[in-house]
């Protein structure tokens, strides 16, 4: 059994999963300037306000296992990401504040609106920037056997590939809370969703086709991975068929179709996923250490696998039920 291959599993669909569902109620945020009308912001925040909390633990399962299951690659990449981290944590901090005070609070509603949609943006530039930086990779040595240590700057998180990362995710995630309203709304607010689905899904294709230029040709080694032989004929199916799914988004837009546009959008971040994991696997830190590398003690791996056995299936489960119970549209007046 390769505890490496198992736990990597498991961080990677928390990652995934955390993307997936926080993505759209961050992306609801962001969409909150470009709504005027009270009410309808109000069932724009309604439609998350029962779920968005627990979207969040899949967030905490994924670091957590980071931190259990390769604490080496966690002590080499955190003091690298330490300040995106902080204000990626900070804005998720001044959302949650806002969904609580918003219905509540004696002062004036703009205020709470002000603070979800800066909340939103700031940890989704912060994620995007994440990934950048995880993409192009840190800078480490090997100081003892065993032992890395990260020899960058503070802020060597800030380049303009991985602000654009940042740009690139908050266009997903507005798109994915497009999708994601189109769904659960109905009458303005819905033809709204419409039209900005389709204005963020030609901005998700055009950096999706930034990004799939630039990194290869700035990563020797992903150029090789992706367009050497005969790995360029195994793996051009992911790229044609996220073009055949950014095909059927705008076809299922143009049709008005309700939840064809928001499981498309899920399916472009999942072959998007697919493709960071074509590039970077096995790598835990990039071109540096490997899962195996990075790994904790055996005897640690299997201890903690026993939790997550049983935890996994609880997060599933709640998730599962969670939005089963607040299927359907949203209705006016729910608060």
């Amino acid at each position: 059994m390769d505890l490496p291959l198992i736990w990597s599993a498991i961080i990677a669909l928390g990652v995934f999963m955390y993307v997936l569902l926080d993505g759209f109620d961050l992306g609801v945020g962001i969409l909150f300037p470009f709504v005027r009308e009270k009410r309808d912001r109000d069932a724009m925040m309604n439609s998350v306000a029962p779920i968005w909390d627990g979207n969040e633990t899949w967030l905490i399962l994924g670091g957590a296992s980071l931190l259990g299951a390769f604490p080496l690659a966690y002590a080499t990449l955190l003091p690298a990401f330490y300040i995106p981290i902080m204000v990626m944590l900070f804005g998720l901090i001044f959302r949650g504040v806002a969904f609580e005070f918003r219905f509540k609070s004696t002062l004036r509603w703009p205020w709470w609106d002000a603070s979800f949609f800066l909340g939103s943006l700031v940890a989704t530039v912060m994620q995007g920037i994440l990934l950048g930086a995880f993409i192009t990779g840190v800078p480490v040595e090997a100081i003892e056997a065993g032992n890395w240590r990260y020899t960058g700057g503070a802020l060597d998180w800030l380049t303009p590939f991985n602000l654009m990362c940042g740009a690139g995710l908050v266009c997903g995630y507005a798109l994915l809370g497009a999708t994601w309203l189109v769904l659960k709304t109905e009458g303005h607010l819905q033809r709204f969703s419409y039209r900005a689905a389709w204005w963020l899904a030609a901005l998700v294709a055009a950096f999706l086709v930034v990004v799939s230029l630039w990194t290869p040709f700035a990563h020797p080694a992903i150029r090789e991975r992706w367009f050497s032989w005969p790995n360029l004929l195994y793996l051009s199916p992911v790229p044609l068929v996220t073009g055949a799914v950014v095909l059927a988004l705008f076809a299922a837009l143009q049709r008005r179709r309700e939840l064809a546009p928001f499981v498309l959008t899920m399916a472009l971040f999942a072959l998007s996923f697919l493709g960071l994991a074509i590039s970077l696997w096995p790598y835990v830190v990039p071109r540096a250490l490997t899962i195996w590398d990075a790994a904790s003690p055996r005897d640690s791996q299997i201890f903690l696998l026993v939790g997550v056995a049983f935890l996994l299936p609880v997060i599933l489960g709640y998730t599962v039920y969670s939005y089963r119970v607040f299927r359907g549209k949203v209705e006016e007046g729910y608060h």
